[in-house]
């Protein structure tokens, strides 16, 4: 009886086990630029800093979050495709899709230099210590901040299986949250396992987003948390709205 009892424990581990998937609730809702292939996004003293992307509009921006209008714009040469953006050290920092190289930036959007990557430019963020990067896959990448190469990568799991197109990212209260290309979700990911502890099922905002705009590239794409107030927004490629939302925890 032991041994049977044993076994359909081991059975039942699987279910058990799954990640557990939260919802969420609007807190409030802020115009954002339609035609923005936002691939970045960053809240940093009271302002949004953006990265678009497409070839001949890509952009960095700063942004008013109330009204959503944009302050200061710089545009990358056409032979670029913007991805991810993230603040450090009172630096920009800013990837391109597939030319393997990014730009760094004061905050003013000055250029202070460029630095070369072997793989895809997707999504950025930091730990307050390092760069962190994915490239579209399941791996994420830290980066040293001085010399700007990988010091350590990490494959992302949930349920023991990769976690493929890693797209947008934001370091929050200790964890990656990163948005999973063409999914409803966002995954929350320890930084030391990468495992994903949770999913962040935002398919309201999609349908909504859908609803104004039914373009298939129109898909979710930017977090960014204000550390200070603990708030966390979140938009998506071509949408007019960005939301500021409350996770809820399902148990």
């Amino acid at each position: 009886m032991a041994r049977a009892l044993a076994f359909l424990a081991f059975l039942l581990l699987p279910a058990l086990a799954q990640v557990p998937v939260w919802g969420f609730r609007v807190v409030n809702t802020y115009p954002h630029d339609p035609t923005a292939f936002t691939q970045g996004l960053v809240y940093h003293n009271g302002y949004l800093y953006e990265g678009t992307g497409l070839y001949g509009q890509s952009s960095l921006r700063k942004v008013d979050l109330k009204t959503g209008q944009v302050l200061q714009r710089r545009m990358l040469p056409s032979q670029y495709f913007g991805e991810g953006i993230t603040i450090f050290q009172n630096r920009l920092y800013q990837l391109t899709w597939q030319n393997r190289e990014g730009f760094i930036y004061d905050l003013s959007f000055n250029p202070l230099g460029r630095f070369t990557y072997d793989t895809e430019g997707w999504g950025l963020t930091h730990d307050g210590q390092r760069l962190i990067m994915s490239d579209g896959s399941a791996r994420l990448f830290f980066l040293n901040p001085r010399t700007l190469r990988p010091e350590r990568t990490l494959v992302v799991r949930a349920d023991g299986q990769p976690v493929e197109r890693l797209n947008e990212l934001e370091y929050i209260q200790g964890r990656i949250w990163a948005n999973v290309w063409m999914t409803r979700r966002i995954a929350i990911i320890h930084p030391a396992s990468g495992q994903v502890e949770a999913w962040l099922d935002l398919t309201g905002l999609v349908l909504l987003a859908q609803a104004r705009n039914p373009n298939p590239d129109a898909v979710l794409n930017g977090i960014a948390y204000d550390a200070q107030n603990n708030r966390l927004f979140v938009t998506g490629k071509l949408w007019p709205f960005l939301f500021e939302i409350e996770v809820v925890r399902n148990p």
